[in-house]
């Protein structure tokens, strides 16, 4: 199965395709989607769904999921990630593909096995389990490996318990 994990911005959104069978993960593509600062709103929305469609078309994920929106401190920032995140989620259904979400905690609970772990501590998780040598950049793109991994992990042991 091939899961696209999507971790949600206006400025820049991590995406990262990891393909598994339950027993071995392997990474297949990353990289972020960047929009400029100055260019209005709706350009930028547009940007994210254009190039998300792209990718979609170039790696036929089966599967996606999708970063749940953590509230911050910053109301106006929590808006526009949010508006992102409505892009994304529109972009994945109109390409008929499931589409999982996770919150920050359950992403790091499935990685680390800790719900308070750092950025660090994910990040160097993600690269032991998909067995690399490095550390993904940047961060964004790290993120969306390990929802893609989360995801992986999820439909594992959702298997085991219909199984």
């Amino acid at each position: 199965m091939l899961v696209l994990g999507i971790d949600p911005g206006l400025a820049t959104t991590g995406y990262g395709l990891v393909e598994g069978d339950g027993q071995r993960l392997e990474l297949v593509a990353y990289g972020v989607v960047r929009t400029p600062a100055k260019t209005p709103i709706a350009r930028r929305l547009l940007q994210l769904h254009d190039e998300l469609a792209e990718i979609l078309r170039e790696y036929r994920p089966d599967e996606a999921a999708v970063e749940e929106l953590f509230f911050s401190t910053n109301a106006r920032t929590a808006i526009v990630v949010g508006e992102a995140r409505g892009v994304v989620i529109l972009t994945l259904a109109e390409a008929g593909l499931p589409i999982a979400e996770y919150t920050p905690l359950q992403v790091k609970q499935a990685i680390t096995g800790y719900g308070q772990a750092d950025k660090a501590q994910v990040q160097q998780m993600v690269s032991l389990l998909l067995n690399l040598r490095y550390v993904p950049q940047p961060d964004d793109a790290a993120d969306a490996l390990a929802i893609s991994v989360c995801h992986h992990h999820s439909a594992k042991l959702a298997a085991l318990l219909e199984g």
